[in-house]
């Protein structure tokens, strides 16, 4: 490993001195300590997040992640906005890339899903002052600050939560409560809650399943997000079930007549003193509604992508007067659905109870149980149990019921719980359905098996299938000639059915012996997960060639564009004989998951709507999100073979979830681990990252340079000088083919003023189409969590026209103005994965240090195929993120469902 200097480089002309404002602030910090109370800023999402990129607190303000590279976030613990600190409308809060990369979000060494943050002030101080909490909702009936019964039945609610988290308490209690009814007009009417709670006793043992059914004032899909509880008199319940007590109470402001369609909103939003750029986002978000809905519930803004709290709690005091308060229940409901689209933004598709508790009391709601109740009996919040893992301890067998495992409750948005039971569902049924090559007639024994037919008892009983399906598959002598695969591609599709001594065939012709295994496996199981770095994915490659030879419709299927035409690549050479013969070409069976699952790649679908392919290989595994996993699994029909592989030492998806990593912590399915090395200077330096290690490597060809910098301003200067001199001088690759990657998009070396400083000295313009010029590179995200390198060819009405590897692309203005596309010399590791470039700088500034794992160094480190430069101002930051800390954790419910899946099946044999 080379720290010398490459050819052509020079000093930097001016360097910002170390602990200088330069060296150590964001450019984007917000303001701390502003009055958040002050109407013509208080909604205005367009500040750039001060929260480090790998901040999985949902309790904080998390605002879209991989926006900052700090990773010391602001101290002071009043994070309300200053109203004139960043007038800009196009925020990057609110971006598809911000919003998508949950991963490269975590302030705390172990990744921690608590969202404690600074709970000792509360962020709503200046609401707090003037507002008790006891505060009525909207000025009805003010409720008593002291009343015996109020406290008896909030004690009883946080006994309850608390009872099922120590396990004295099923949790599928929470289901068997009453539904609450609509809220009464009349504030001396009974509470919903004491309806609830005056009823018979919770039974301790119902079955678990969704929350009851409950009217709901919108739907999801018009409001953006969990339905909040519907609000009639706009005023606080008395607990007690008494009468409101005697005396004047604040006086709401009388409803506003707002204009029909979207200029309502813009008039909702003009009154609580939003800028009027929110009008179509909200409008989005809230449906046609939006404008009623706003001023009905105000705190419904935090449904808009890029608003937080405080903002929210600013339009609604603009709106409300002094009948708003932080005891609004309105404003205990969209917290909790707020937090738990921030915990999914941070990767974790389900909070504990516990935590969620937390971030509700540190935003000054004042009983958070109440508020987690009403969000339960509403259904805007599911409830799960999910089993305890203790270190040496045996998992119960199945029927046993002496010893209970021990649980924790989990709180989650149903969209995400959906997602996670359609994937273990959808998983599950591939093995189920899976017909085993070969297999012996149940009802005859006059033919033995011979050895190696794959009848060795490795596999999972659930993926043998039923007798019946086992007796209808027969040995397909003649499926071994590409002919067979044009025929499979007839409709209606004729099963072809490979006998074991085909694939056994395969397997022995298979390049390496880990694709001889891989290849076995794939014959024996419909369900495989496979893990391999860079070099392995040959391995698939080989697969793929070996089923499309058996005559089975396979394909692959990877993140980006750039992987696939490695996967393309890598099928050619595993067929080279392909195109001499006629055949269609090898690199046609390589597609992206978009691609595939949008119809403008792959085969297709049948007429049930499945995918017409009876294997699919999914390379870079660890990028696929849930949702886009669930979508992916249930267009598979039953007794398709699917192959997960990837290289689990990388970052996880963008979206919520680990599904690469819960398949293998529950050993689901068949592992195939590949032995496959990556060669190189580079390679030999990431394999030593996975394990925890950086070490200096040999790197004579300078394959590898380290770069020491003192402080981001120099971290600029040297990285703006390897792109555009050094590595094109000394290595002959060009600017084009080199790619920067940073920690986060704010800070002071961060992408924005990477790209910033890389466009001046590559591509100068005046950025005439809405801040871009031709020839400049770009990354377009067209949805959470994709990412699409191109360069920009120009511009007119209809948008801004790309060249996005070779496809013509033309993004629409709004989504120019909304911040999908960004300049793209420089991205963060998140974008970056799944692709490859022949050179690639990694810049590591001191303030980014917060924000370093094991798995973004490994990442990043992995990208350059040829060369690798490090821009070293982390110091022992570096090395101690990649002994130190592995990966930000997240929360999941994927692993439990695989395992009581697993258990599930296992059940009726033991019976048996």
């Amino acid at each position: 490993m080379s720290t010398d200097r490459l050819a052509g480089e020079t000093p930097p002309e001016q360097e910002a001195a170390p602990g200088t404002a330069d060296a150590q602030t964001p450019e984007d910090t917000t303001a701390p300590g502003a009055d958040a109370s002050a109407p013509e800023a208080s909604a205005d999402p367009s500040e750039d997040a001060t929260t480090p990129e790998h901040s999985a607190n949902p309790g904080e303000d998390a605002t879209p992640p991989e926006d900052s590279a700090n990773p010391n976030p602001n101290p002071n613990p009043n994070p309300n906005p200053n109203p004139d600190a960043n007038p800009n409308p196009d925020a990057d809060a609110t971006t598809p890339e911000d919003s998508a990369n949950p991963r490269e979000d975590a302030t705390t060494p172990d990744g921690s899903a608590t969202p404690g943050g600074d709970a000792t002030v509360s962020e709503l101080a200046p609401a707090a002052a003037g507002d008790e909490a006891g505060t009525p909702d909207s000025g009805a009936a003010q409720r008593p600050s002291v009343s015996a019964s109020a406290k008896a039945t909030a004690d009883a609610l946080a006994a309850a939560v608390r009872a099922v988290e120590s396990g004295e308490r099923a949790a599928a209690s929470f289901f068997n409560d009453a539904p609450r009814s609509a809220r009464p007009a009349a504030p001396a009417t009974p509470s919903p809650k004491d309806a609830r709670d005056g009823g018979a006793g919770t039974p301790q043992g119902g079955p678990t399943g969704p929350a009851p059914e409950v009217a709901r004032p919108r739907t999801a899909e018009e409001a953006g997000g969990p339905a909040r509880p519907p609000v009639v008199d706009g005023g606080a319940v008395n607990p007690a079930g008494a009468a409101a007590p005697a005396g004047p109470a604040p006086a709401a402001r009388p409803a506003m007549t707002t204009a029909p369609g979207i200029e309502g909103v813009r008039q909702v939003l003009a009154a609580g003193g939003a800028p009027e750029t929110l009008a179509g986002p909200a409008a989005e978000a809230l449906g046609e509604r939006a404008a009623e809905a706003l001023s009905e519930d105000p705190w419904q803004l935090l449904g808009v992508p890029g608003v937080r709290p405080e903002q929210a709690d600013g339009f609604a005091r603009a709106l409300l007067g002094p009948a708003c308060g932080p005891g609004d229940e309105r404003r205990a409901q969209a917290l909790v659905g707020w937090l738990l689209e921030q915990a999914a933004v941070a990767g974790h598709s389900a909070l504990e109870a516990a935590a969620l508790r937390a971030a509700l009391a540190q935003r000054s709601v004042p009983d958070p149980d109440e508020a987690l109740q009403t969000a339960i009996a509403d259904g805007a919040v599911l409830v799960f149990q999910d089993a305890i893992e203790e270190p040496g301890r045996a998992r119960p067998a199945a029927g046993d019921d002496e010893e209970e495992q021990p649980v924790r409750i989990l709180l989650g948005l149903d969209r995400f719980a959906m997602a996670e039971e359609s994937v273990a569902d959808g998983l599950a049924r591939l093995l189920n359905t899976f017909e085993a090559v070969a297999a012996p007639e149940q009802d005859t024994a006059a033919e033995a098996e011979e050895p190696g037919d794959g009848s060795d008892g490795s596999q999972p009983a659930a993926a043998d299938g039923d007798p019946s399906a086992e007796s209808a598959a027969a040995p397909a002598s003649e499926a071994g000639t590409a002919d067979a695969l044009a025929d499979a591609e007839d409709t209606p599709h004729r099963p072809v059915r490979p006998s074991a001594a085909a694939w056994e065939a395969a397997a022995a012709a298979a390049p390496s012996p880990s694709a001889a295994e891989l290849i076995r496996a794939v014959a024996h199981s419909g369900l495989v997960a496979h893990t391999g770095a860079e070099a392995a994915r040959a391995e698939p490659a080989a697969l793929i060639a070996a089923a499309r030879s058996l005559g089975l419709r396979a394909f692959g299927a990877t993140h980006t564009e750039n992987g696939r035409r490695r996967l393309a690549a890598h099928l050619t050479a595993s067929a080279p004989d392909a195109a001499a013969a006629g055949s269609t070409d090898p690199g046609t069976a390589a597609v992206t998951v978009s691609g595939l699952l949008s119809g403008q790649q792959g085969p297709g679908r049948d007429a049930d709507g499945a995918l017409a392919l009876d294997l699919l290989v999914v390379l870079d595994a660890p990028q696929l999100d849930l949702e886009t996993a669930a979508l992916l699994v249930e267009s598979l029909t039953d007794g398709t073979r699917l192959v997960l592989s990837g290289d689990p030492a990388v970052l996880w998806s963008a979206g919520p979830g680990r599904l690469f990593a819960d398949l293998l912590a529950a050993r689901f399915c068949p592992q195939i681990t590949s032995r496959t090395p990556d060669f190189g200077p580079i390679g030999e330096l990431v394999s030593g990252i996975g394990i925890g290690e950086l070490s200096q490597v040999e790197a004579p060809g300078k394959e590898v340079v380290i770069v020491p910098v003192r402080d981001p301003g120099e971290a600029v200067h040297r990285t703006v000088q390897l792109v555009a001199d050094s590595v094109p001088r000394a290595l002959g690759v060009p600017a084009d083919r080199t790619q920067v990657i940073t920690v986060g998009h704010g800070g002071a070396a961060g992408t924005r003023a990477l790209n910033a400083a890389l466009k001046e000295r590559l591509n100068p313009g005046p950025g005439r189409f809405g801040g871009f010029d031709p020839g400049d590179r770009v990354a377009y995200a067209p949805a959470p969590g994709r990412t699409v390198p191109g360069t920009v060819t120009g511009a007119d009405a209809a948008g801004l026209h790309l060249d996005c590897d070779g496809s013509a692309t033309v993004v629409p203005r709004e989504q120019v103005a909304a911040g999908a596309v960004r300049h793209g010399w420089a991205l963060t590791a998140h974008q970056a994965a799944g692709a490859r470039w022949p050179a690639a700088v990694v810049v590591l500034p001191g303030d980014a240090a917060g924000g370093l794992t094991r798995a973004w160094v490994y990442t990043a480190f992995s990208r350059g195929e040829q060369h690798l430069s490090v821009v070293q101002g982390a110091d022992q930051a570096l090395p101690r993120a990649v002994a130190e800390v592995p990966v930000k954790e997240r929360t999941t419910r994927l692993r439990t469902l695989l395992q009581q899946s697993v258990q599930s099946a296992e059940e009726p044999s033991a019976a048996g």
